[in-house]
């Protein structure tokens, strides 16, 4: 469900929002950063009057029929239950007060007798300084025997906490077993994380979620970035079961998530 806003809306809507009153950190958190990647929705609107129409309310593709063109921006409602009771609004962790949540928030057009199941809130993302901690096989650098997974390592994403804890329980595995720590190659998509996890400069280390562009560069790889990405994948794949059989891996049951 979308909840379109006209240029008045917006603005009214966006001086609120960057004038409303926000929770006092506690003591312990100043000083602490946020992830860019999942920004409190007032501070993305602090950053400009624009920030947010090319952001979480950027209303590109969308139709709107009753001005019978695109709206100015948009706010969108994820349903999170079958009734079509309870809905989301996407892109809008906050760290206004709730008073303030219910009387911004209803500024949106269609919002404006919404009844607020949970208000919004930030959380804190505690994290390991992964190149002073952990070697890339997520083992500690002062314990052979501690290792570390999912999100605190450094990792950032559901699939790459999961794919952490998959080489973790592994190395941890292969340790007890009296066998070599598995260190997968920086052509395939988890080792070049667990890599950067390793040799990132840990002066202004920040968490990484996977991307091409932690692989390991390609020679002559192709010019547009869907060819060349398509090439890295290609040939990852084949790295991957080049590297378990020389690793002695199965991957019956894990060749997906690698």
């Amino acid at each position: 469900m979308n909840c379109p806003l006209n240029k008045e809306e917006y603005e009214r809507f966006w001086s609120a929002l960057v004038g409303a009153e926000r929770f006092q950190r506690h003591p312990f958190e100043e000083g602490a950063s946020f992830f860019e990647s999942c920004l409190p929705v007032e501070e993305l609107a602090r950053r400009g009057p624009d920030t947010l129409r090319f952001g979480p309310l950027r209303p590109v593709g969308l139709y709107d029929p009753c001005s019978r063109g695109r709206p100015y921006a948009v706010v969108q409602l994820r349903p999170k239950d079958r009734a079509g009771h309870l809905y989301n609004m996407v892109g809008f962790q906050t760290g206004l007060r709730q008073a303030e949540q219910r009387r911004v928030f209803r500024l949106i057009p269609g919002l404006a007798a919404a009844h607020f199941v949970r208000y919004g809130a930030m959380h804190r993302n505690t994290f390991l300084n992964a190149p002073r901690t952990i070697f890339a096989t997520l083992q500690a650098r002062v314990r052979a025997d501690l290792f570390f997974a999912g999100q605190i390592t450094g990792v950032e994403g559901y699939v790459e906490s999961a794919a952490a804890g998959l080489v973790a329980g592994l190395n941890a595995a292969r340790l007890i077993q009296r066998r070599e720590l598995v260190r997968f190659p920086k052509t395939i998509a988890i080792g070049a994380l667990l890599a950067h996890l390793e040799g990132a400069d840990p002066d202004c280390f920040q968490p990484m979620n996977v991307n091409f562009g932690l692989l390991e560069s390609m020679p002559d790889a192709p010019r547009r970035r869907r060819d060349r990405n398509r090439a890295l994948a290609e040939r990852a794949l084949g790295e991957l079961q080049r590297f378990a059989n020389i690793a002695n891996l199965s991957l019956a049951s894990t060749g997906r998530v690698w």
